[in-house]
């Protein structure tokens, strides 16, 4: 027999989900804002209980209509946070920082400003979406997942968190979908630059073991500068780009392994800078900047002569600082943001082409070292080689996940937190941008 509750939403939890309490039971709610009252049915009981609402009696003073019908339509799981006022979001997120820091790094609880996204809606630059067909031959349906059923794809009308040029470039995507690779299920991103021309949009594809039409694809698809391919098993591979997106072959910044590599430095060629790929980048351009500015401006104030820029990417935070006269070794493995980060750097500054944890030790110790790590944090050995550098310069640890973060400042006991700022990159969802500054404890 299914167990129903009534239920308080008391807060949000890291993920998005509402918290409430009931007899000692912790249970959590999807789609809850605080202070919403009413009848919970539970989907699954332990030591925690997941459910979903059977009935709202009293909404709490934050909820809100949410403008998305695939939100409420399809239960999308793109966004958790649209039914909740943009100030209720941004102080669920600084919860979401305060407690992973004194939960999981043991450390005193600090309550971090989160700064507001200049735009709520249309910011994102960047759509990855599902591809799927019944059979071969069938029709193509391009979308996301609902939260409650990650196996199933429903079709996307529209996405409000992200940019029209980016959907423009998705509907013609979908008009050319016969061109695609016979195969029943894929996956493709659209990316564009801040600029948002169509020599800077770039199309990756992942799936298939054949793709014998691309370029009738992207003749059909005039909004796409660089077409990218990911087959299955493989390493991703520039398969065109228009005469107006031109830059050097993806061969020219190849390497056969991780191997370190030190790329071309200050009077290299900066076309594959300017030139769309398939390499990371922030979807919120706006709140992008303003983490860098933020990030750099924290380097400086430390008046560093040496600086080492983990995960680099594309350099930008790296180039930054060498512009200023700091001398920045900047690592990162994506062999294309290496390239462009190379080709920027101003010399003797250097770009290296590797694991972070394979070469960091070589570095060391800098005055200070800027962590930006993918949601998986930093590997076990690059807290290790932290610790034991001597002397121990500033740490700047930029995350994108406060549960990843919390874990590895547990790892660095001989630092302590000097300050945590948030940043909005992904409103509406239950992501947030933290950057946590690092520094030897004398004790």
């Amino acid at each position: 027999m299914t167990r129903t509750l009534d239920l308080t939403i008391d807060s949000i939890a890291a993920g998005g989900d509402g918290v409430g309490r009931s007899n000692g039971l912790v249970v959590f709610v999807p789609r809850s804002a605080p202070g919403d009252t009413g009848r919970v049915r539970i989907d699954k009981a332990g030591r925690f209980a997941r459910a979903h609402w059977d009935s709202i009696v009293e909404p709490g003073p934050e909820r809100i209509d949410p403008p998305c019908t695939h939100y409420v339509v399809d239960r999308c799981g793109g966004c958790q946070l649209q039914h909740i006022s943009y100030p209720a979001q941004l102080a669920a997120k600084s919860d979401f920082i305060r407690d992973a820091l004194q939960r999981i790094a043991k450390r005193p609880a600090i309550r971090a400003p989160v700064r507001r996204s200049p735009t709520e809606w249309r910011y994102r630059r960047k759509l990855t979406l599902a591809l799927r067909r019944r059979t071969v031959g069938d029709a193509w349906i391009a979308g996301l997942h609902p939260y409650d059923s990650p196996g199933r794809v429903f079709d996307l009308v529209d996405c409000p968190i992200t940019d029209e040029r980016v959907l423009d470039v998705w509907r013609e995507i979908r008009a050319a979908s016969q061109w695609l690779p016979q195969e029943t299920e894929l996956r493709g991103a659209v990316q564009i630059s801040p600029g948002g021309s169509a020599a800077e949009t770039s199309f990756l594809l992942e799936g298939g073991a054949r793709w014998t039409t691309h370029e009738r694809f992207l003749e059909a698809v005039p909004l796409i500068g660089a077409l990218w391919w990911q087959p299955h098993g493989h390493a991703r591979r520039r398969l065109g780009v228009r005469a107006t997106a031109s830059s050097p072959s993806s061969d020219d910044v190849d390497s056969a392994d991780p191997a370190p590599m030190l790329a071309t430095l200050a009077d290299g060629d900066d076309s594959e800078a300017r030139s769309a790929d398939a390499s990371f980048v922030q979807v919120n351009s706006a709140v992008a900047a303003e983490l860098q500015s933020y990030v750099i401006g924290l380097a400086l104030s430390r008046h560093p002569a040496t600086a080492i820029d983990a995960y680099a990417g594309g350099g930008d935070t790296a180039v930054g600082l060498s512009q200023a006269g700091v001398r920045v070794a900047a690592i990162e493995l994506d062999r294309h943001g290496a390239a462009r980060g190379a080709s920027r750097l101003v010399s003797p500054s250097r770009m290296v082409h590797a694991r972070v944890e394979d070469v960091l030790w070589e570095f060391l110790p800098a005055d200070v070292v800027i962590l930006n790590p993918p949601r998986v944090g930093v590997h076990e050995r690059v807290t290790t080689q932290l610790s034991a550098a001597t002397p121990p310069g500033a740490l700047i640890y930029v995350s994108c996940n406060p549960a990843t973060l919390a874990r590895d400042v547990a790892r660095l006991p001989g630092f302590r937190i000097a300050s945590v700022v948030g940043f909005d990159m992904f409103p509406q969802t239950a992501h947030v941008e933290t950057v946590c500054e690092l520094v030897p404890d004398p004790r």
